[in-house]
């Protein structure tokens, strides 16, 4: 079963437990909201067309969150002109989760989650206290390359070389 919805000026395409975001719509998180501008329904077997909206059919839901979608930068440029301008928005939105369809606009009973009955423990054995871990010992360290380097014998040294000497410049006679 499926329906099609305005609101806020767009067309949404929605079943049950599908979570929809819609234009920003002025609830709070957790309230119940309904939709009775409801396009199209089909509940399997026929397909309702409204003209432009099907009377009694209305959707059911559940505000998730308010919130505000990514930021879209707008930028203006003119060239040679030296005009900028930048400018950020964030598009304000509702989530929504549809909860259930009715095309007498009756909601469905809401469905009555019940909660396992808690079961009698079954004792088992005590487990065992818990001995404090014995501490290790510093892990050896591993000599570093530079004591390595050290190890070696250092090269010798090549004798310097030295430059002849360059003639006294000549007296001017």
């Amino acid at each position: 079963m499926y329906a099609v919805i305005e609101t806020g000026g767009k067309q949404y395409r929605v079943q049950e437990g599908d979570v929809i975001t819609v234009e920003k719509l002025n609830v709070s998180a957790g309230d119940d909201i309904t939709f009775d501008r409801v396009l199209l329904l089909n509940d399997g077997e026929k397909v309702q067309v409204g003209a432009p909206i099907v009377e009694a059919a209305k959707v059911f839901g559940t505000v998730v969150e308010n919130g505000k979608g990514e930021k879209v930068i707008i930028f203006k440029y003119k060239s040679k002109k030296d005009y900028r301008k930048k400018q950020g928005h964030r598009q304000p939105y509702t989530m929504v989760k549809i909860e259930a369809l009715s095309a007498d606009g009756k909601p469905a009973p809401k469905k009555v989650v019940e909660k396992p009955k808690a079961e009698a423990v079954i004792a088992e054995k005590p487990a065992e206290e818990k001995k404090p871990a014995a501490k290790k010992a510093p892990a050896e360290k591993k000599p570093t390359a530079k004591k390595a380097a050290a190890d070696k014998a250092p090269a010798e040294k090549k004798p310097a070389v030295k430059k002849a000497a360059k003639p006294a410049a000549k007296d001017a006679e």
